[in-house]
């Protein structure tokens, strides 16, 4: 036993991935810094671009002179950034965003749980979801206005409905591809239908819902900005809109700058909370290599799989017999056979 257990314990052979060996390199502080150095760069030459063909009034096939350039929409940002108009728009779109999007998570999950999990769930609710999923949420504006009585709650039912079919659509798929091995082992156990589900079934299908949560918070901006500007009184939409009806070019640039910077730091926060919350999950850099080192003491399973294609040797026909010597109880002694040389 010591020969078996000694090297994976005492970092041998078995452990040499986890200290950066050959099948798993470990990526230093260096290369994240280089990373991250890239994606400034990308910026920093995406805004010396606009402003060079702006500023130079660049006119081939796209009219580039009728754009503002990087240091207007800069001023302008400048500007407004201090006003309350400013807060009061960030304000009432992050209330908006976040109620909407919640909801959607929520009956997002338990549906797609339900239809993954229920087959009534999935003949009453599958047809329906099938019929409405492919309907813009945008399109949804005129229901919202005749079915609820303020443009807020039709601002955040636009919104909702967005988020909704990703994280539903993402969610079935997800408990549908789990094992059915960890819920029989739950049964196994005594556990009941709601152990199964707090234990294996919501934080197996973790990994598929926080995709399609990924997925709903961009959907959710696009259509809570639209949404905004048809039918809003206030907001990063509607300011954006405003912009546009008294030809202030800066100002709406100043919008789609400040629509790109929520939906980024939302997204981001909403991918971080994954990562906690699945911390348990393998990550790239903790994978184990394909092909596990062998210490000197293991042996393969003799499984139907691994049948030797060779005829047996003398070795394994001597083990077979004592194995069967020390089975049974045969009444007639046979004669012991010669080693083959």
């Amino acid at each position: 036993m010591s020969d078996v257990s000694g090297p994976s314990r005492t970092g041998g052979p078995a452990r040499e991935g986890r200290t950066g060996g050959v099948g798993r390199p470990r990526s230093g502080r260096g290369a994240g810094v280089g990373r991250r150095l890239v994606r400034v760069a990308s910026l920093v030459v995406a805004l010396g671009l606009w402003q060079l063909l702006t500023s130079l009034d660049v006119r081939l096939w796209l009219r580039f002179d009728q754009f503002p350039t990087v240091v207007e929409v800069a001023s302008a940002f400048a500007d407004r950034l201090g006003t309350e108009a400013y807060r009061q728009d960030l304000g009432h779109s992050l209330r908006r965003i976040t109620v909407g999007f919640l909801l959607a998570a929520v009956l997002g999950v338990a549906a797609g749980t339900a239809v993954a999990r229920s087959r009534w769930a999935a003949d009453l609710l599958g047809p329906l979801v099938e019929v409405v999923r492919p309907v813009p949420a945008i399109a949804l504006v005129p229901v919202a206005i005749l079915l609820l009585p303020t443009n807020e709650q039709g601002i955040v039912f636009i919104t909702c409905a967005a988020a909704l079919f990703p994280v539903l659509v993402s969610t079935r798929h997800a408990v549908r591809a789990l094992s059915p091995v960890w819920e029989e082992a739950v049964l196994t156990m005594g556990g009941g239908r709601a152990r199964v589900l707090f234990s294996v079934v919501l934080p197996g299908a973790l990994p598929g819902i926080f995709g399609g949560l990924s997925v709903g918070i961009g959907v959710a901006w696009i259509c809570v900005i639209s949404a905004e500007m048809i039918s809003g009184e206030y907001g990063v939409g509607y300011r954006t809109w405003q912009d546009y009806t008294v030809v202030d070019y800066p100002g709406v640039f100043v919008g789609m700058a400040t629509i790109g910077a929520l939906g980024w730091l939302t997204s981001t926060a909403v991918e971080a909370l994954g990562r906690r919350v699945t911390a348990w999950l393998p990550r790239p850099a903790d994978r184990v290599p394909a092909g596990p080192a062998r210490t000197p003491g293991t042996t393969r399973s003799a499984g139907p799989a691994a049948a030797p294609d060779t005829a047996p040797t003398a070795d394994s026909a001597s083990s077979a017999e004592s194995a069967a010597s020390a089975t049974s109880a045969p009444a007639v002694s046979l004669p012991e056979k010669e080693p083959v040389r």
